[in-house]
């Protein structure tokens, strides 16, 4: 399907993975007008040959039903809602298929946020094969993709000059979903955490890499490099509690990380990741040392599955509308939510 033709019928959306984010991602687009779910894919073996309808919780049938590869997709599409991995080594694959089939990709990949940090030829690859099949690619969600990345440099436009960017989120786990109370290392004593996250078992929070380099990019300035520290565990002094997860005093109720974008020998962008069961305060601040000085904070924080399917969701039209490549949040139109008709006119664009 052409691009000039998009404006004029449904988007056609395929999903590749029906996990708690694609389930998310599926059942707002339900609501939407101007889209339609065409196809799903997902390899674990008790959703392969399930309709979709029932497999995001629905009482009613879709008329989709879940393939387990890519390759067993038999629909045209727009584009491609691609929610599998955090990690690009991973995505890379799955991601090259879906371009080399035509569809445009919106991945809430982590590392794909900002994938040249990790690998500068996967990423020449991939804006090449784009390029090639006139589709883009965008690694996007909540964090990296938004809250501290994408809000950040939009509120530096209003500053004259910048010496210092800090910025936190702070979760309250105990209303998240399992997985991610797991992600995060809740209920463990601090030796098997340390030992856990030796062996990357726990990853934690994926992307304060990505989210400083886009931050640079935007702003224009070659850092000296990004430093990374090392995860920390949160210990509870009180029992805490989830509706999954107890943890008792002195195990870990969470982590605590932190990223610096180094400048002339000094931290000029500092991101700070804390998520804990039974964190006192949840809050998204941002604070930009500059001229003027600006001080954000939002409280509690946003939700992170729920964002990240509204900031995918919200970004179909503007993606169709992007001229081919891989593309970053900082080539996208200010975002913003989508409230009527999906369906979008492209304006200076090749067809």
């Amino acid at each position: 399907m052409g691009r000039a033709e998009r404006s004029n019928s449904e988007i056609r959306v395929v999903l590749v993975g029906v996990g708690a984010i694609g389930r998310e991602i599926a059942r707002l687009l339900l609501k939407k007008r101007g889209v339609k779910i065409v196809g799903a894919v997902d390899s674990a073996p008790n959703k392969i040959g399930m309709d979709l309808g029932e497999a995001i919780g629905l009482k009613e049938k879709l008329g989709v039903t879940i393939c387990g590869s890519i390759s067993e997709l038999n629909v045209r599409g727009d584009v491609a809602i691609h929610a599998t991995t955090s990690f690009l080594e991973k995505a890379y694959p799955q991601i090259i298929e879906l371009v080399e089939r035509g569809f445009n990709v919106i991945s809430t990949c982590e590392e794909l946020s900002y994938p040249y940090i990790v690998s500068e030829e996967l990423s020449k690859k991939i804006d090449k094969l784009a390029k090639k099949h006139n589709v883009a690619v965008l690694g996007t969600g909540i964090n990296p993709g938004f809250l501290m990345d994408t809000l950040v440099i939009t509120l530096t436009a209003a500053c004259q000059e910048i010496k210092r960017i800090i910025v936190e989120r702070v979760i309250d786990a105990a209303k998240r979903r399992l997985p991610f109370q797991l992600k995060i290392g809740a209920g463990l004593s601090p030796d098997e955490f340390r030992e856990k996250i030796f062996r990357y078992e726990i990853t934690g929070h994926v992307g304060l890499k990505q989210s400083i380099a886009i931050i640079a990019d935007a702003l224009n300035i070659k850092l000296d490099g990004i430093y990374e520290e090392p995860i920390e565990p949160i210990i509870t002094e009180k029992e805490v509690k989830s509706a999954f997860v107890t943890v008792k005093p002195g195990f870990v109720s969470g982590l605590s990380q932190k990223a610096h974008g180094i400048l002339d020998g000094e931290p000029f962008i500092t991101l700070i990741f804390r998520a804990q069961i039974g964190a006192q305060k949840e809050y998204d601040s941002i604070f930009i040392d500059g001229e003027p000085q600006i001080n954000e904070r939002i409280e509690p924080c946003i939700h992170g599955d729920a964002g990240t399917a509204a900031i995918i969701v919200n970004s179909i039209p503007r993606v169709l509308c992007m001229k081919p490549g891989l593309k970053t949040m900082k080539d996208m139109q200010i975002p913003s939510a989508i409230m009527g008709e999906m369906r979008k006119p492209c304006k200076n664009r090749d067809a």
